[in-house]
């Protein structure tokens, strides 16, 4: 995925980046201090570390891929922010193998629950890493989503499985081993002892406008960001959003 402040990534990312910053932002004024210790779990080849440390703040990306932190590195490198992001391998599950806990002051959790065999014990680590005034930041895939792509595709009989499976897949063939409703997501939040202060639907209709469309009809893209931003914060949408984006407050940053 391409770097969430470019215009064409924003479709997939602009919710997120825009949420996120504006928690960010709390944050510092908070705390008082210009640059917050970031936990990127999952983070990969750096899409939202290498931004977040462009902003100032120091990055620590955990990922169990070798790759994906060299990938990372280089990114880093070539941003000119290699002395705020630092790659360590690992998982959500092993967190308190390579970080500290109460250490960071925002935790990023995106496209990780979908993955591990525990997203109930995930959510807990992640709650764990942050200090006592904290924001957790989580991403992962919608259920609803899912059952409105199957079904446009002309796969009824999949969207039916995808509505009635457990784990929300749509199949044996489906590549996503889970996928969540707001409420569960929200749950797993509350249950790990945090405060729900925002759920986004992300991606609602873009990936269902045909990228023809977007690129060559002249303001789509930019109608499209702003009907995704509108549409983003309506529960009756959270229903059909391909992910789900909920930011959780320890207790003491609630409310600030």
């Amino acid at each position: 995925m391409p770097d969430p402040t470019r215009p064409r990534a924003s479709l997939r990312t602009a919710v997120v980046w825009e949420v996120l910053q504006d928690a960010l932002d709390r944050r510092v004024k908070a705390t008082g201090r210009d640059a917050l210790d970031v936990l990127d779990t999952g983070g990969g080849s750096g899409n939202f570390a290498v931004p977040l440390a462009r902003l100032g703040h120091r990055v620590t990306v955990v990922d169990p891929s070798p790759n994906a932190l060299f990938a990372l590195e280089r990114r880093a490198a070539e941003a000119g922010v290699a002395d705020r992001v630092k790659g360590v391998q690992g998982d959500v599950l092993g967190l308190f193998d390579v970080v500290e806990r109460g250490s960071h002051d925002v935790v990023l959790c995106h496209g990780v629950l979908e993955y591990v065999d525990d997203p109930a014990e995930g959510v807990r680590n992640t709650v764990a890493a942050l200090r006592s005034e904290g924001v957790l930041s989580l991403l992962a895939a919608g259920l609803g989503g899912a059952v409105v792509a199957r079904a446009l595709a002309g796969h009824f009989k999949e969207a039916r499985q995808a509505l009635d499976d457990p784990d929300g897949r749509w199949g044996t063939g489906d590549p996503m081993p889970r996928r969540f409703t707001a409420e569960q997501l929200t749950g797993l939040v509350e249950g790990a002892g945090l405060a729900v202060a925002a759920v986004h639907g992300v991606r609602v209709f873009a990936d269902l406008v045909p990228g023809v469309l977007v690129d060559t009809e002249p303001g789509a893209l930019d109608a499209l960001l702003k009907l995704e931003a509108a549409a983003a914060e309506l529960p009756a949408f959270h229903a059909v959003a391909t992910q789900l984006h909920v930011l959780g407050e320890t207790p003491g940053a609630a409310g600030v």
